[in-house]
């Protein structure tokens, strides 16, 4: 599995914006520009990953005890299985990216962890992640799961491919899972370009075109919504303007 240190990786990047220390400079670079164009990344970001503790310990609350984390990037400190583990320890994660240099450091991050497995393949490979044997041996699909797909649609184009996908992944879920997804809005547009020229393409999209993308599942109150605004804690101070915040959303089950 190669990675290359000269080349930028969108879950590098990611990491660099989380303040983490798996990364290259040239993902420290691209990071610091793009903070440059939009200085509230750092507070998205947070918001987001905000957002996914939510999400997880709502799938806790719901009973819901598998999670497929697809786009995973790298499971750095306060991911998935920490947080859901915090509320039940038998709580059991696959973790799937494309990306190599993910798949190499959330294997190394997670060498022995038994309840936990790392899974290289592309979203659209719908079939091959769910019929992958790591994946059937640790997840039981007959049992909701929660299938993660947050901060990483909006590296996908939208295709006939895509939508396929979507619906597999909802057509082999058992009744009662759920989905959790996040996705940058049209207000971060000028990352669109920078991303762009480093070979890494971003597709913003808006509510009604995020929620065509889920077309099937039943959206949870209050549906798609700006971070701050999914299920808050109850001693967070409301956001002044969440639009400031520049991503959608949102969690939806399988009925």
């Amino acid at each position: 599995m190669s990675v290359d240190p000269n080349r930028p990786s969108a879950a590098r990047i990611y990491d660099c914006y989380l303040g983490g220390h798996h990364n290259f400079a040239v993902d420290r670079a691209l990071a610091r520009r793009a903070i440059e164009l939009v200085p509230a990344i750092p507070h998205i970001v947070g918001a987001n990953r905000a957002f996914l503790r939510r999400a997880i310990r709502y799938a806790l609350g719901r009973g819901v005890r598998q999670f497929l984390d697809i786009g995973s990037g790298i499971p750095t400190e306060g991911n998935v299985h920490e947080v859901a583990r915090s509320i039940d320890p038998r709580a059991r994660v696959v973790y799937v990216d494309i990306d190599p240099t993910a798949v190499v450091h959330a294997r190394q991050i997670l060498d022995g962890d038994p309840l936990t497995a790392v899974v290289q393949a592309d979203l659209h490979q719908a079939g091959q992640i769910l019929g992958d044997p790591q994946v059937k041996s640790l997840l039981d699909l007959t049992e909701p799961v929660c299938l993660l797909l947050v901060a990483m649609l909006h590296f996908v184009p939208d295709t006939p491919d895509l939508r396929a996908a979507l619906r597999t992944y909802h057509d082999a879920l058992a009744p009662g899972s759920l989905v959790a997804v996040s996705h940058a809005t049209n207000a971060i547009k000028e990352l669109t370009d920078l991303y762009s020229r480093t070979g890494l393409s971003v597709v913003m999209r808006d509510e009604t075109e995020l929620a065509e993308l889920l077309e099937g599942w039943r959206p949870v109150e209050p549906g798609l919504v700006r971070s701050p605004r999914w299920h808050p804690e109850p001693d967070t101070d409301p956001a002044e303007d969440p639009a400031v915040f520049a991503t959608l959303v949102g969690v939806a089950e399988r009925t």
